[in-house]
């Protein structure tokens, strides 16, 4: 198998769709010689800032001279970067390696009578297996959708599970009320594990107490309302918290202040649980962490930001943003986005920002909206 035909292979799959539960991917990755069991985890799950979250946990991780794993998705440039370690992108080598033995044993899946896995558990099941030939000491897993039955949710070695904020998303498989998806959020909660949650709404917190308690799990509540002497900025951005003064962060929109508090109590809780990370690390992996795609700046003159909010609390936290950075500008946007997403409640948040909107169409995917 050559890297095309393995590109190739996991898009014949997409017809496949998001199947919820476990028993696929418990099977392929059995199958597979359970690679997830020999690996400890930071397993995150949310609404928004998973990637932003993820992305200031490793990279401290890293600093700290671990051999960091990170599971992502979507990915913006390359598809590969999903799968990497210590910040390098799975080999093409590594990845028709790894895809044709999956795609062996799942073809044999499916002869026996099993369920073909869908593309999501066949590049979790490659990203496990991958983490364990490259002997990586943690790994920052990241789910795809909701928790209990994502498919990521099939290991067990959770040092820290994370929630970002969490808002209505998903609902179709997650839930109708804000405290059923988050109690789907919290389902990645594994007995005795640490959990370190944002601030959430009153629903989802109750829901994600309720678990913590009932997986006898230490809860730590990361308020970003804490920080203080905050520097807001596009290119950096500073702030105290919690006895570390003049933290500073590359990530630019008010809510990474969030999202890097967030990390900080993470990193504390790995510490507790055998992992340190000196605060020169953590210092370096906050400022060093980067996210392509999150109100990042791609260009200063003309200044060019982009964003990839898709939902109502995302575009509500871009709507914050823009009226922050730039208020009395001139702002032209140029918005392309899925059918399956918010759109309607996207438009109605930020559009009154923009003095010109130039809708497209994304190119090359059945679920894009048309312009």
């Amino acid at each position: 198998m050559n890297y095309r035909e393995a590109l190739d292979y996991v898009e014949s799959l997409n017809s496949l769709g998001i199947v919820p539960g476990l028993d696929s991917i418990k099977e392929l990755c059995r199958r597979l010689g359970n690679p997830q069991d020999q690996l400890s985890f930071v397993h995150i799950a949310g609404t928004n800032g998973k990637g932003s979250a993820l992305a200031y946990i490793s990279t401290a991780l890293k600093c700290a001279g671990y051999r960091v794993g990170r599971y992502i998705s979507p990915t913006i440039f390359d598809y590969r970067e999903r799968i990497q370690v210590s910040e390098k992108p799975i080999s093409r080598a590594a990845l028709c390696e790894g895809m044709e033995l999956i795609r062996d044993i799942c073809d044999r899946m499916q002869a026996e009578g099993f369920a073909h896995p869908t593309p999501f558990e066949v590049e979790t099941a490659l990203a496990f297996w991958y983490f364990v030939k490259k002997n990586c000491q943690i790994v920052v897993l990241e789910c795809g959708m909701g928790g209990l039955q994502d498919a990521t949710n099939l290991i067990r070695n959770t040092i820290t599970a994370v929630i970002t904020p969490i808002s209505m998303d998903h609902t179709k498989f997650l839930g109708s009320t804000l405290g059923e998806i988050a109690a789907q959020k919290a389902g990645i909660f594994k007995e005795g594990c640490q959990a370190v949650v944002a601030r959430q709404q009153e629903a989802a917190m109750s829901a994600v107490e309720e678990a913590a308690s009932r997986k006898h799990c230490s809860l730590v509540v990361a308020d970003g309302g804490r920080a203080t002497r905050v520097r807001y900025g596009i290119r950096r951005q500073r702030f105290d918290y919690d006895g570390l003064k003049n933290l500073e962060i590359s990530l630019a929109g008010k809510f990474q202040i969030d999202n890097a508090v967030l990390a900080v109590e993470a990193v504390r809780s790995l510490a507790r649980a055998g992992f340190p990370v000196k605060e020169e690390a953590l210092r370096q992996g906050l400022k060093e962490a980067s996210w392509p795609g999150r109100f990042s700046v791609v260009r200063d003159k003309p200044l060019f930001i982009v964003d990839g909010a898709h939902n109502e609390d995302a575009a509500q936290k871009l709507a914050e943003s823009i009226e922050f950075y730039f208020t009395n500008k001139r702002i032209i946007y140029i918005m392309g986005i899925l059918k399956d997403k918010e759109y309607e409640k996207i438009i109605s948040l930020t559009q009154g920002y923009a003095d010109q909107i130039i809708a497209v169409t994304t190119p090359g995917n059945p679920r894009a909206l048309p312009a």
